[in-house]
Order: structure tokens, then C-alpha cells, then sequence
């Protein structure tokens, strides 16, 4: 049985990495220094110009409840033909798993670096929280979703042109992480060809 997140050394780590599903992930979650050091260690990510085009919300576990109401009234708004189960998701949505913290894409749009750079940045910035929150013994899941898509969610946590780059929900693994589909070597990898038009 393959073992996910093996931190035996880096490179074991970096092949066996695997996100835990949020509606699967049991307390307990980082305290309150474990969620600051894993935030200081994602700090340490690729950014052009130094423009830290990102910053991170804390949901605590005793404002989930808040959350779910804010984010099922946004909901609402948007679609009031909404049904009990449309509802029912958004409520679970807000409530799932010990931690949560929400990323925003902060651009800085009168720098002379491309905005498209600074999204990749913003997207290493989560994949390096999500390392550091296995690096703790941890589990992470990176979701987006219509509350990533949302004006009236990302309002509850920054402002425009800041963009909800997802959410990162962490805990303990209440289930065996289970492998997932990854593409073929070959089908990424490829060699060049300087004859090629």
C-alpha cells in the first residue's frame, strides 16, 4: 500500500504527495503557532518583483458557523431558485474540517510584472502551503468552487481586484488518502526539436 505524504526525505515527500478530501479530515488541526509556521515556511515561494501578490484569511473553528451563514445568503443572492440540497452543500462547505484558510490573489496592477506571473505565483504560494501543512503531519485540500467565483464570498474576506484563489482546508485524515489519476510522464514530458517549424 503506497504511503502518501511519506516525510522520510524530501524526495520520498515530494512522490508520494497527496491532498486529503475536506469533508474527510478530523480534528485535530494545527494550533494557533503550528498555523503561523505554516504560513511563515509558505512564504519561501517563487515571486517575481517581490510583490507578495497573495495574502491568507483565518477562519477559526468558532466562526465556521458565521461562515456557513454569510456563504448560504451569498448563495442565495445569486441563485434564489436554490434547493435544500444547493443549500445543505454550502453549509457543509463552510464547516468541513478542523482549519481553514482562505487565499486571496491580492494583484499588484501598477507593478510593471504581468499580472499572469503573479497569478502563478499566487497558485505556488497554495501549493507551498499545502507543503507545509503536510510537513506539520497534517492534511491539506485546495478547493475553489463557486465560493472562489463569488464576488459577494470574496467581499467577506478582501476586495476588488483581489480574486479567492481557493481555500485550504486542514486536519487529520479520517480516511486512508487514497491515489488519484496523475497523467503519464511522456504525455508531460517532452524534448525539443530545433528542426521544427
Amino acid at each position: 500500500m503506497t504511503q502518501f505524504n511519506d516525510l522520510s526525505s524530501l524526495p520520498r515527500y515530494l512522490a508520494s504527495r497527496r491532498s486529503g478530501r475536506p469533508r474527510d479530515m478530523i480534528a485535530p488541526g494545527p494550533d494557533a503557532a503550528q498555523m503561523r509556521e505554516i504560513v511563515r515556511m509558505a512564504l519561501r515561494t517563487p515571486d517575481h518583483g517581490k510583490l507578495n501578490p497573495w495574502r491568507v484569511v483565518h477562519v477559526a473553528s468558532d466562526q465556521r458557523d458565521a461562515f456557513a451563514e454569510k456563504l448560504t445568503a451569498a448563495y442565495r443572492a445569486e441563485k434564489p431558485e436554490a434547493g435544500r440540497l444547493e443549500i445543505e452543500a454550502m453549509e457543509s462547505f463552510a464547516r468541513q474540517a478542523p482549519e481553514l484558510l482562505v487565499v486571496l490573489y491580492s494583484p499588484r496592477e501598477s507593478s510593471k510584472i504581468p499580472l499572469w506571473e503573479q497569478q502563478l505565483s499566487a497558485g505556488a504560494f497554495v501549493m507551498n502551503l499545502l507543503h507545509a501543512v503536510h510537513a506539520h503531519g497534517f492534511v491539506g485540500g485546495w478547493i475553489t468552487g463557486w465560493p472562489s467565483y463569488s464576488d459577494a464570498v470574496r467581499d467577506m474576506f478582501g476586495s476588488a481586484p483581489e480574486q479567492i484563489a481557493g481555500f485550504v482546508f486542514i486536519g487529520t485524515a479520517g480516511q486512508a488518502l487514497e491515489e488519484r489519476p496523475r497523467p503519464e510522464l511522456d504525455a508531460v514530458l517532452s524534448a525539443w526539436d530545433p528542426a521544427k517549424d
